[in-house]
């Protein structure tokens, strides 16, 4: 077994072959549907996962908004590779996703540290884009340097590593700093559970995680 990449120990711009994610799919998981905590490899049963997570609403992306994270609904906290951080998203092929836009940033944006990350956050108060939060289909990736309205704190060549961690996604994600209003810190999954795209992108970073010399921090020639 191979050892995660370690972090960067300072800031750095790095250009992986593919652009791919660290992060694996939950088989049997519909993107949609509630889990327990034994569908998930080291997340163990508490008291709190007898609560109903459901809120009944929905977030504006169209998917279903829960009460917390960790409750025994479908948002879990999880470990984001190489950056020795964790993120509560929704599980399945959307944290899969997400995850991967994470990694990647990580690596070819700015190296990240523990609390740079934010994932899930309540439903009350939470209206707009925001909402998707409360999903687990959202997550701000240095919230604190890149507020929003902000702009400017990225370099052109973070800038240009950001869309083409978008592109890699092929419109399944969106990046806040195309906002009207931008929020450079914000990405969401932007086409909502019945939408196929987000189950082949994830089969597909999952598969080409499997794949040697592949993911992100790994070099590649160019030819």
């Amino acid at each position: 077994m191979s050892l995660p990449s370690p972090a960067p120990t300072r800031r750095v711009l790095l250009r992986t072959a593919t652009g791919i994610a660290v992060a694996a799919t939950v088989p049997g998981l519909a993107t949609a549907a509630a889990a327990t905590p034994t569908d998930v490899p080291g997340l163990a049963e508490s008291p709190a996962s007898r609560v109903d997570p459901r809120t009944g609403g929905t977030s504006a992306n169209g998917w279903p908004t829960e009460k917390g994270a960790d409750i025994g609904g479908a948002v879990w906290t999880r470990p984001v590779p190489g950056t020795g951080a964790s993120v509560a998203l929704r599980l399945g092929p959307a944290s899969t996703v997400l995850v991967h836009v994470i990694s990647r940033y990580h690596y070819e944006v700015e190296a990240l540290e523990p609390d740079d990350i934010q994932g899930f956050q309540a439903p009350r108060g939470l209206t707009g884009y925001r909402t998707n939060y409360a999903s687990g289909t959202a997550v701000a990736v240095r919230p604190g340097a890149l507020p929003p309205g902000a702009t400017g704190a990225l370099f052109p060549a973070q800038r240009a590593a950001i869309a083409d961690i978008v592109a890699d996604c092929a419109g399944v994600v969106r990046w806040g700093g195309t906002f009207r209003t931008p929020y450079e810190a914000h990405f969401q999954i932007d086409v909502p559970p019945s939408d196929d795209r987000l189950a082949r992108l994830a089969d597909r970073i999952g598969r080409r995680t499997l794949a040697l010399g592949q993911g992100p921090g790994t070099l590649a020639l160019r030819g």
